[in-house]
């Protein structure tokens, strides 16, 4: 044993916890849990409530960026002792439209009719606001080249009920990326 050194004990590592701050993450997301989960580090999962559609920006890079701030900035408002990570991805179409979560399978389907044998840029704002406030955020932006998609695998994939919740109606890992062709960028994004 090294002269001085001391041995941690449980007690103390308690209290090295219990001083360390809290990272939340603010999405419900299981693909944003999972990344995060593979960085080993612990974590909670609070999601934000905001409601998107009141956000008034309408540019997609910006408004992926913006909607991400505000996710963190609602539930680090209520949790100001922590790390508060902020996440928004949102899909915009060759011809420019903007897709964002679908309303219900007839809007996933015509989202996915969009996208079929076209390219979509996918844009995910990332946005970390710490104990003191500071905010921290980013912006990656991928493209998508979707293969033809025939009628029977969009039916196939409406039927899997994976476009819940998912902008542009796709999840590009598990199944999801049955879709695609490639892509060009950070596949994390």
């Amino acid at each position: 044993m090294l002269q001085g050194a001391k041995y941690i004990t449980k007690r103390d590592k308690v209290r090295i916890v219990q001083r360390m701050n809290r990272i939340i993450l603010a999405s419900a997301s299981p693909q944003r849990k999972t990344l995060l989960e593979s960085l080993n580090v612990a974590f909670e999962v609070i999601p934000s409530t905001i409601d998107e559609a009141e956000c008034e920006e309408r540019e997609p890079a910006k408004r992926a960026m913006t909607l991400a701030v505000i996710k963190a900035q609602d539930i680090a408002d209520k949790n100001p002792d922590a790390y508060v990570i902020g996440c928004d991805t949102l899909v915009v179409a060759s011809d420019g439209t903007l897709l964002e979560k679908p309303k219900d399978a007839a809007d996933a389907r015509f989202m996915l009719e969009k996208q079929s044998d076209s390219a979509s840029i996918v844009h995910s704002g990332l946005a970390v606001i710490g104990p003191g406030g500071q905010v921290a955020q980013g912006l990656s932006s991928s493209t998508v080249m979707f293969k033809n998609l025939p009628e029977e695998e969009v039916d196939w994939w409406i039927s899997t009920e994976e476009w819940k919740e998912r902008s542009g109606s796709v999840q590009i890992d598990g199944r999801g990326q049955l879709m695609s062709e490639r892509i060009e960028g950070d596949f994390s994004s």
